[in-house]
């Protein structure tokens, strides 16, 4: 029987987390390009004023006389994406503790790479908009939308090694990093200094929660309502809020391997000491010890674990298309597009995700190499290493996010933005994949 979608045999296995976390991924993006595909036709259909009505529809929190209110979509950006925001604080720090991230020797190329993936793109995009009104975009280039990006590789099958994935990966977390950081040092208006104050002091308690070993999560969701709340109310942007949380969140078990297998054999046995009843019951006492087994599976497994597995599929299927439903619908005027493909801002996006990323990522990817600096992955070729900076160039998610904080209240600045993003990532998409697909050697 041909399977619908090819690449899940590969998961059909155990997998491993890394493995969950790469289907996730792949999940995401077939998901992303249906709404974004929707969000399109909507856009560009009799229905457009009943999807820009609906997106605007207000909501509001009311407690007493103190009230939040806004537009469903900034709820959606704000909201919704801060979540997804907290998953990628999640993924930043499992690779620096125990991912590709952990061991410089190994992480020197994907780090180095994504620094060139993100300084070459704003660069050639400050360039084409010096002194225009869309200067503020040059963030908009510096993203690579990780699951995009690593849908067409997994698709690619046995064609690419597995370093080679691990190299896009951990570079899309480094390149997350990296937007993370610009969001919050540069695109931030006004700083309100009494919530920003409320909300160092939510993230020392949710430290403190970690230092004290409280593993529980729901501590940390409480304190982690409240330090997202303060960072909307300071003027930096709320999504970062989820970013610092995640931090907080422990990442080490409470229960090592060795004792994790003592314990749960021990239980076992203690298990099978109770006759088995006719009617296939279990005996009171037998309940008892299931329930410790699950206290001891959670106990060998880290908070922050459980959280990022727990989290993939809602996130993946839920949170990230909602976002590109809610920000992909752009409404597009065909007699027009040319000019809107020439104006400054589209220009420089579609040159910085094409041009620089493929610039950045595989021109300090091959200097390094070739200085000695650090090598290439197990199993591939300079070649395949090009068409994965060309898959790089997919900004998209992350892009879209920036361009809505660069251009805020600057409608056609913003679809300008869109444009440029769904353009130029479609082509590095698409030119990527046919490049190891036809015509990258491979090592194998």
């Amino acid at each position: 029987m041909k399977l619908y979608a090819p690449w899940e045999k590969r998961f059909a296995k155990i997998a491993t987390p890394f493995e969950h976390y790469l289907h996730s991924q792949t999940t995401t993006g077939v998901a992303l390009a249906f709404m974004t595909l929707l969000a399109l036709i909507l856009a560009n259909s009799p229905l457009v004023e009943a999807y820009k009505h609906f997106l605007h529809i207000p909501i509001e929190l009311n407690v007493g006389e103190w009230k939040l209110s806004h537009s469903l979509h900034h709820w959606i950006n704000d909201g919704l994406m801060a979540i997804f925001f907290f998953m990628v604080g999640l993924e930043i720090k499992r690779e620096i503790l125990v991912g590709e991230l952990s061991n410089i020797k190994v992480a020197i190329l994907p780090i180095l790479s994504a620094i060139g993936g993100m300084v070459l793109p704003a660069l050639i995009y400050l360039s084409i908009n010096y002194g225009e009104v869309g200067a503020s975009g040059w963030g908009i280039p510096m993203a690579t939308d990780i699951a995009f990006a690593i849908s067409a590789l997994i698709l690619l099958g046995n064609r690419v090694s597995p370093a080679l994935v691990t190299f896009l990966v951990a570079l899309a977390i480094v390149d997350d990093l990296g937007a993370v950081l610009v969001i919050a040092l540069f695109y931030t208006d006004t700083i309100q200094m009494l919530p920003l104050m409320l909300a160092g002091g939510s993230f020392f308690i949710m430290i403190l929660f970690n230092l004290l070993g409280i593993r529980a999560i729901l501590p940390y969701f409480i304190m982690g309502l409240f330090l997202w709340f303060f960072m909307l109310e300071s003027g930096v942007h709320a999504t970062i809020a989820g970013v610092i949380a995640a931090l907080t969140i422990p990442s080490r078990p409470k229960l090592t391997p060795t004792s994790f297998t003592n314990s749960t054999r021990n239980l076992l046995d203690e298990y099978d000491n109770y006759p088995v009843a006719t009617d296939h019951t279990l005996h009171e006492q037998q309940k008892a010890i299931l329930l410790n087994i699950k206290d001891t599976i959670d106990a060998v497994g880290s908070p922050a674990g459980r959280l990022e597995h727990a989290l993939h599929l809602p996130v993946s299927l839920v949170i990230i298309p909602i976002f590109a439903l809610a920000n992909a619908g752009i409404t597009i005027d065909f007699s027009s597009i040319g000019e809107t493909f020439m104006q400054h801002v589209s220009l420089g996006i579609i040159a910085g995700l094409v041009g620089g990323k493929v610039l950045g990522i595989f021109g300090v990817a091959f200097v390094a190499i070739k200085l000695g600096l650090a090598k290439l992955p197990e199993g591939s070729s300079l070649s395949q290493l090009f068409g994965v900076a060309f898959l790089g160039g997919i900004g998209f998610t992350m892009s879209i996010f920036v361009a809505d904080l660069a251009f805020v209240g600057q409608e056609t600045l913003i679809l300008q933005a869109k444009v440029g993003i769904l353009s130029a990532s479609l082509f590095a998409g698409i030119f990527g994949y046919i490049w190891l697909r036809y015509i990258a050697k491979s090592k194998f």
